[in-house]
């Protein structure tokens, strides 16, 4: 890997990270992660290796260095909380200096608190993460009813469609009271503009709904313009990405951000 194509010095020492390709570090924190998931039984393990392998935002979050060093990150509607596994193995990658240059600065020192819905998604997590260094924060709850602590990154990802309008703002204004200043939300949503590739994405999410044992349907859904002018107004500055890369789904991840004000 030549230096001057990452914008890196010159020097003829080799920098400590950037060592590894990262085709090949997301293999390994792809592995290592899902393999946590093995002591809860096949089910778990084979979805968590199936979703972190073929859901594009966890390599995203990381690429895109979203979700920046010693952030204390909630994470709602969590599912099998396979983002606190995954933060746990960017933390052992980057002290082995392995980390790629090319992704920018990894999310080391984190601290995560999960939120979900389902008690047997809870009960997984317990299982997988019970031997990290630093335990995550798990809480079996609805959005729509739990305290959100302060934090400083939250991860909103294909949940808020299966509440109403009306809680969904209930959620986001609480988001942003639990945000720290230049704090960022991570909301992934679907675009209905994006015809087929939508109608797609709400089946499969219907299948996978009831697979899951939730009783009810995705309920509420929101053109992407209208997403962007709810944060908006909230005061948050948006940026969209396409999240369905290498899937058949019409999903874009908003970047919102708080400004950073001056402690008075």
């Amino acid at each position: 890997m030549n230096p001057q194509d990452l914008g890196l010095s010159t020097a003829p020492i080799v920098a400590p990270r950037g060592d590894m390709r990262p085709a090949q570090a997301w293999r390994q924190l792809h592995r290592s992660a899902s393999a946590r998931y093995r002591r809860c039984g096949p089910f778990a393990w084979r979805f968590a290796r199936g979703k972190l392998k073929h859901d594009p935002v966890f390599r995203a979050l990381l690429v895109n260095a979203a979700i920046a060093p010693g952030s204390r990150v909630l994470d709602i509607g969590c599912g099998q909380a396979l983002l606190a596994g995954l933060l746990a193995e960017c933390d052992t990658l980057a002290a082995a200096n392995r980390w790629p240059a090319s992704w920018g600065t990894p999310p080391t020192g984190t601290r995560y608190t999960g939120i979900e819905v389902m008690p047997a998604d809870v009960a997984r997590a317990e299982v997988a993460l019970a031997q990290l260094t630093v335990r995550p924060q798990l809480a079996c709850g609805d959005m729509r009813h739990t305290v959100f602590e302060p934090c400083d990154v939250v991860v909103v990802l294909d949940v808020l469609h299966y509440v109403d309008l009306a809680a969904q703002d209930d959620v986001l204004a609480r988001i942003r009271l639990a945000l720290r200043p230049g704090g960022r939300l991570l909301l992934r949503v679907g675009d209905p503009a994006q015809r087929a590739r939508f109608w797609i994405s709400r089946w499969v999410d219907h299948v996978v709904t009831l697979v899951r044992g939730h009783r009810a349907p995705p309920t509420a859904w929101r053109s992407l313009a209208d997403w962007m002018s709810a944060l908006q107004r909230l005061g948050f500055a948006v940026r969209p990405m396409p999240m369905s890369q290498g899937t058949p789904f019409a999903n874009v991840l908003l970047v919102c951000d708080l400004e950073r004000k001056a402690s008075s």
